[in-house]
């Protein structure tokens, strides 16, 4: 199978990691990609949200499985394009992927679908978000409703910032704020059925002791050994399932990967938001696990055959991700620095790096191209060995005034 991926970050690098080592896969292709894809695939220039162009370069190699890793060009309509021209593509078309382009449209599917989430308001006027602040006091949960790039929800106690934050939006929503521990769950669907994979849980605040600003995530790690037993079917009866179906009796039926983001709160799960993707960095630390082919997976939710899929592989043990941000970020990364050690990172076999925000050198030297550069990725026996193997690469790669969580996974790790 030739095979081709949308986008350039650690999602994608991470994808195309399980993809090279896919016997099934005979050529791998990733536009546009970045220095640490290009060891593993052929890279190609495109401009992701142009579907017409993703669509030629998919026709010129060949390719009979796209996978579109990013949410812009899900959005924007990207996969529809692909589909329309008869090639198989991994991801939901423009109006599925609505879910996470629209959080007003994601509430309006869950009541319809009858799916636990906070209460909240749609406001578009200052007045109406005066309103839902004072509903539902502090702290305060405002998000952008369109795409933000993970940037785009502010949760503070802070009236200001939280209606200076609904100011710069055209439109928001406005929670009631959901207490309790957050899990990360993918789910692969093809449309009627729905693959959960294993949970897994991110790190959104830029500083160890979840302080500082927001960011895409700066670790995660997998498996949650304080997760309640029975969590995953659950959430696949009273969240997944549900809108899978909802979104299929509205006749856009969703493929691709499903992402729930739950609060396991103190009145039962409840969903925080919906994503039409694999989300970053959580995806380095689940593929990490899967011992199942991956092609054969992502085809079979392109071809609506799921239900005829073996359940899936998984490594019993654990995965951990760190994630290398550059100097700046998230309020105003530092790009263009070059990036050592990678190599010895590896060296030993027991972590691998996969990046995120970097691009090659004139020289052929690997340099910072994004706030994220870095996802460093190691799995073990325990959350304990992943643990240390991670950070052990961590410690071997040099960027100047790069900064990163000394936190992840400490607490579940024990």
């Amino acid at each position: 199978m030739k095979v081709l991926v949308i986008g350039g970050g650690a999602r994608e690098h991470a994808l195309c990691r399980s993809l090279s080592q896919d016997s099934d896969v005979t050529e791998l292709h990733c536009a546009p990609g970045n220095a640490g894809i290009a060891q593993l695939a052929a890279v190609h220039p495109v401009d992701q949200l142009d579907g017409a162009a993703v669509t030629a370069l998919a026709r010129r190699l060949g390719a009979e499985l796209v996978v579109v890793g990013p949410e812009a060009p899900l959005v924007a309509g990207v996969s529809d394009a692909v589909r329309a021209a008869g090639i198989p593509v991994f991801g939901p078309s423009g109006a599925a992927a609505q879910l996470e382009g629209s959080k007003a449209f994601a509430k309006d599917v869950m009541a319809g679908a009858g799916v636990p989430t906070a209460r909240s308001y749609v406001c578009t006027t200052e007045a109406e978000v005066a309103e839902a602040l004072d509903a539902f006091g502090a702290p305060y949960v405002v998000k952008d409703d369109g795409l933000a790039a993970g940037k785009g929800v502010v949760v503070t106690s802070d009236r200001a910032e939280a209606a200076a934050h609904a100011a710069s939006c055209e439109r928001v929503v406005i929670e009631e704020y959901l207490d309790g521990p957050e899990v990360s769950l993918f789910a692969i669907t093809d449309g009627t059925t729905v693959l959960p994979l294993v949970p897994a849980q991110d790190f959104k605040r830029a500083l160890d002791d979840d302080q500082g600003p927001n960011t895409g995530g700066m670790g995660a790690y997998s498996p949650l050994p304080w997760a309640p037993e029975g969590l995953v079917q659950e959430v696949l009866e009273t969240v997944l399932q549900p809108t899978v179906d909802e979104l299929r009796r509205r006749g856009t039926p969703f493929s691709g990967l499903l992402y729930a983001g739950l609060a396991l709160t103190s009145r039962g799960t409840r969903v925080i938001e919906f994503n039409a993707r694999f989300g970053d960095p959580e995806t380095q630390v689940v593929l990490a696990r899967l011992r199942t082919p991956l092609a054969g997976v992502l085809l079979a939710s392109a071809q609506g055959t799921l239900g005829t899929l073996e359940p899936l592989r998984w490594d019993e043990g654990a995965a951990v991700t760190v994630v290398i941000a550059s100097e700046g970020y998230p309020a105003a990364p530092r790009t263009g620095d070059p990036i050592e050690g990678l190599a010895e990172a590896e060296a030993d076999g027991t972590a691998f790096v996969l990046h995120a925000g970097t691009k090659a050198g004139e020289n052929g030297e690997v340099l910072s191209a994004g706030g994220r550069v870095l996802s460093v990725t190691a799995v073990g026996a325990d959350l304990k060995e992943a643990r240390e193997k991670a950070y052990r690469g961590v410690a071997a790669i040099s960027l100047k005034g790069s900064h990163h969580r000394t936190d992840i996974a400490a607490k579940a790790a024990g």
